[in-house]
């Protein structure tokens, strides 16, 4: 059994959408981010970056695992699925992983601090980080142009892209454009295993469907923002 340990953010539905395709049982223990839970001493221990998600695994002696892409690989391992074996391939694969981990992900994140979390807004860093993002967007945009999937066949490369890739218009970047990206978004977000996965731990999809909806939720991120964390 895993104990997963996250809140409904891109990084945390990396989490839950492996899970889920794996079909490994899991419990789910939610942590408010917003309330400063993952700095608590008793999450601290089992990630001492104080950051969501992170596992337990209890069938391996309680072993507990942090940052979303190691975790991804260590439940690829454990089940010798969404990763290949072969050498070349699965060096793709996670070489599109850690285009999520030091591109996409850090890239949108400070996107949507800019654009959406803080209350003053600094156009020249908007501009960067949108600007960073939709170059990002178009590279994924490029390889999905020549295939079905990042890298091969369906992969945590593509979990983890997706994840941060479909909310793209929080952070005020437009897809226009980039069809294969559409494309690819669309077939994945239609997946059964990456519907649930989507709605752990809670589903936040009808916070989005107005414009009052959004600016609460971004102003209650801020307390995200100031803490130093990223949705």
């Amino acid at each position: 059994m895993i104990d997963l340990y996250t809140a409904p953010t891109p990084n945390g539905w990396k989490a839950s959408i492996t899970l889920e395709e794996l079909g490994l049982p899991y419990t789910v223990h939610p942590v408010n981010i917003m309330a400063g839970e993952q700095k608590t001493p008793a999450f601290l221990a089992i990630n001492p970056n104080g950051r969501i998600p992170a596992i337990v695994d209890r069938d391996a002696g309680d072993f507990a695992v942090f940052e979303s892409g190691a975790l991804m690989l260590y439940l690829a391992e454990k089940t010798g699925r969404l990763l290949p074996a072969e050498t070349k391939a699965r060096s793709r694969v996670i070489q599109w992983l850690m285009f999520q981990m030091g591109g996409v992900g850090p890239m949108m994140g400070q996107a949507n601090v800019f654009f959406r979390y803080l209350p003053e807004k600094i156009q020249v860093a908007i501009d960067r980080y949108q600007g960073e993002t939709r170059r990002l967007l178009t590279v994924l945009d490029t390889q999905l142009a020549r295939n079905e999937f990042l890298a091969g066949d369906y992969s945590i490369a593509d979990i983890a892209n997706f994840s941060w890739a479909r909310i793209h218009a929080w952070a005020g970047v437009s897809i226009d454009g980039l069809p294969s990206l559409q494309r690819w978004l669309a077939a994945i977000e239609a997946r059964p295993a990456v519907e649930r996965g989507l709605k752990v731990p809670v589903d936040i999809s009808a916070l989005f469907k107005s414009d009052e909806a959004q600016k609460t939720f971004a102003e209650n991120a801020r307390t995200i923002v100031n803490t130093g964390d990223k949705a």
